[in-house]
């Protein structure tokens, strides 16, 4: 009873992970997809309203016409060349907010809502081809389908964990004090391999992004070394979100070499 229950287990981890695939249209990459853009865009814009919001309360919207307006023309610049990578993006409600804050830090969601942090502008001090290169990082992640690729790993992992619970209730055993550890592990095995993975790509398609609107592409270079310099220690790479600091230093050289010509024929037109 208890072979049958666990190979039934398996074939339906297996089958919610065949039925949740689709292949990435820019990397080509095959991604967990059980929660769909729109879906995640639908969440995001929820929760990027109620973020504006509290933030408009608290007083924390930046309100300086310069600032604004340099993020704003940096982020339109980027915006165009990211619907031609992907046209469908013509129908997302692109929006940019600065957030006052002392973090370093941006983000886009799902859909186009992006934030830029004051603290980021404060402490690098990025020229504008740097705060290019983080911007179009950020809308990278967007492009690739990021966001609901996590939402749905996440997904497979509460419904492979219930399923592994059942399981072992059947075959006589107790799983659920094990049932944190197992989420933890999964969590290490499963989410933030991808996660580092997330980030070399939205790498190496920002940096296209950048270029292609016309932003030095060594300037992500620059960027990375004011990042580090800004202080800080970082956690170990196998339980990091980002790529070792050196890899990713060497990587983003040869990227800024790779479109290098990207950049200038922008420049030329």
């Amino acid at each position: 009873m208890s072979r049958s229950v666990c190979a039934y287990s398996t074939i339906a981890c297996c089958a919610l992970v065949l039925a949740g695939c689709a292949t990435n249209p820019i990397t080509g990459r095959s991604q967990a997809m059980m929660v769909s853009d729109a879906q995640a865009a639908q969440s995001s814009a929820q929760a990027y309203t109620q973020l504006v919001s509290e933030a408009s309360r608290k007083h924390a919207l930046e309100n300086d016409p310069a600032t604004i307006a340099r993020v704003r023309g940096i982020s339109d610049r980027l915006i165009a060349q990211a619907e031609q990578l992907r046209p469908e993006t013509r129908n997302w409600k692109w929006e940019v907010q600065v957030l006052r804050s002392n973090q370093i830090n941006a983000w886009c969601m799902a859909g186009g809502k992006m934030a830029v942090y004051s603290g980021l502008l404060r402490a690098i001090k990025p020229s504008d081809d740097e705060l290019a290169q983080v911007m179009a990082h950020e809308i990278s992640h967007a492009l690739l389908s990021h966001q609901a690729e996590k939402m749905s790993r996440a997904m497979m992992q509460q419904t492979g964990l219930q399923l592994g619970v059942l399981a072992g209730a059947v075959a006589g055993y107790n799983m659920q004090g094990v049932a944190g550890l197992a989420d933890s592990a999964a969590t290490v095995a499963l989410q933030l391999p991808n996660s580092r993975e997330a980030e070399t790509e939205a790498d190496k398609v920002g940096m296209r992004l950048a270029a292609q609107a016309g932003y030095d592409p060594r300037a992500a270079v620059s960027l990375w070394e004011k990042m580090l310099n800004s202080g800080g220690e970082r956690p170990p790479e196998w339980l990091s979100t980002h790529p070792d600091p050196a890899s990713r230093l060497d990587y983003m050289r040869k990227l800024a070499e790779q479109y290098m010509p990207v950049y200038e024929q922008a420049r030329a037109r």
